[in-house]
């Protein structure tokens, strides 16, 4: 039996390319409200929640212009732009690998559960998940992606030495850390971790095939 029968996955830059569709939705936001961004909207931008990309794309924290910015980016996304989300390749058959082998697997995401839900139905790939979590996903929201794990591995019961994180930025390792998980991060995404960046005891795997083998090894 492997040896973390939980597998906690990151979404964005992990499992899929949802970049083209993200990047085209904030350039709608911003052309729909007339706002100039304040700096190039490209995939550097992708990772954070929403309402900090869009402060970081405006170069304003006013509630009232991030909110225009937000609901125009939501119809944007939630319309029909999420459509344009790909699986990285292997990625599908991989997520079958690991739950046909018997292993839990979950999603802990900083994109928003209503676009989470749609992809993951969109792709066919909600059958795989036992669980989905997003920092809206209850109310008040959860604070940060480390606070996000938390909260699943205690609403479901999930010891720490039963469950790894998968992701592929700074971000997500740092997140495991601080639930005492064991992390690896993915290298075929556009959050790729270069080697100055891995810290002592993260992994990284370069495929998805690399990645199954890892988690059905240990």
């Amino acid at each position: 039996m492997p040896r973390y029968p939980h597998i906690i996955f990151d979404l964005d830059g992990t499992l899929i390319d949802s970049a083209p569709a993200i990047l085209a939705s904030f350039r709608a936001a911003f052309a729909h409200t007339g706002i100039a961004p304040a700096v190039t909207i490209d995939e550097s931008v992708i990772g954070p929640p929403l309402t900090e990309t869009l402060q970081l794309l405006s170069g304003s924290a006013d509630p009232a212009l991030i909110g225009r910015l937000a609901e125009a980016f939501k119809a944007s996304y939630d319309g029909a732009g999420y459509r344009e989300t790909a699986a990285y390749a292997g990625v599908g058959e991989l997520l079958a690998e690991l739950a046909g082998a018997g292993l839990t697997l979950s999603i802990a995401t900083n994109k928003r559960i209503h676009p989470t839900r749609l992809i993951l139905d969109h792709l066919g790939w909600r059958v795989h998940f036992a669980h989905v979590y997003a920092l809206d996903l209850i109310s008040p929201r959860l604070a940060n992606k480390a606070a996000m794990i938390a909260r699943l591995l205690a609403d479901q019961g999930i010891a720490k030495e039963q469950a790894i994180y998968i992701g592929d930025r700074s971000e997500d390792g740092e997140s495991a850390d601080a639930n005492g998980l064991p992390f690896i991060a993915v290298t075929w995404g556009y959050g790729s971790l270069n080697a100055d960046e891995m810290r002592t005891g993260w992994r990284a795997a370069a495929q998805p095939a690399a990645l199954g083998a890892m988690l059905l090894a240990d």
